[in-house]
């Protein structure tokens, strides 16, 4: 994995350049600032798990950063937007009680609902008013893509990662479930808050390549160990 200073860079005067496809990288940043600097139309499918916006503090004291503000949330998707191909899907989780925010961002940069992951669990992560024993995320969609050959369930199970490299960490076994869905082999995932490399992981052992960005420095760095030393 390498960083964005080995990006490939398209001259817009050739309009006739075929752009070379993206490869894989890892880097650390903020993604509102690092996306700035991938073309426009060059991603296939994002697949991410952005702060849910709920002020998150694990039973170990871990916390999230930026997860205690919205400030970020439009300027990012409206990134995500501009790099992701025409006729293409979003998947994003998000955080259920914030719901309105998140679909104020996605529609003003016309990133439109055309479905909605129920992740169910078999345990409860907490309780509140409810015991809360799964997750959301939503399918976005750039255009008008075509329908994938092979639809997922609307309601996936959702295994326990162990959390032990990333507090809201997924396993890689539902992300794959999205990927092979929504993308071929050889396609360039994005995920822009990428913690631990989940997707990232997911990525690599199907066939594709994966821009991952990761603010945190400790979790990069965790990110990055963990993707040289796997292939799957």
């Amino acid at each position: 994995m390498t960083t964005l200073q080995n990006a490939i860079t398209v001259d817009p005067t050739q309009e006739n350049q075929q752009r070379p496809p993206l490869k894989s990288r890892l880097i650390l940043g903020d993604c509102i600032d690092k996306l700035k600097e991938l073309p426009d139309e060059s991603i296939d499918l994002v697949v991410t798990d952005p702060p849910y916006l709920v002020r998150y503090k694990g039973k170990d004291g871990r916390t999230l950063l930026n997860d205690d503000n919205r400030k970020w949330l439009y300027p990012a998707f409206r990134e995500v937007q501009r790099v992701l191909k025409k006729d293409s899907f979003v998947v994003s989780f998000y955080g259920y009680t914030k719901v309105q925010h998140f679909m104020r961002a996605w529609m003003s940069v016309n990133l439109y609902p055309v479905g909605h992951f129920v992740c169910v669990k078999d345990y409860a992560s907490r309780a509140s008013f409810t015991a809360i024993s799964h997750e959301c995320a939503y399918l976005l969609a750039k255009g008008k893509p075509i329908e994938p050959k092979h639809v997922p369930n609307s309601v996936q199970e959702m295994r326990y990662s162990g959390n032990k490299l990333h507090p809201t960490q997924k396993h890689t076994a539902l992300l794959k479930t999205f990927i092979q869905a929504y993308s071929r082999p050889g396609d360039v995932i994005l995920d822009p808050f990428a913690g631990s490399g989940s997707t990232a992981v997911a990525a690599k052992s199907l066939g594709r390549e994966c821009i991952a960005i990761e603010k945190d420095p400790t979790y990069f760095k965790l990110a990055k160990q963990r993707l040289l030393k796997t292939d799957a």
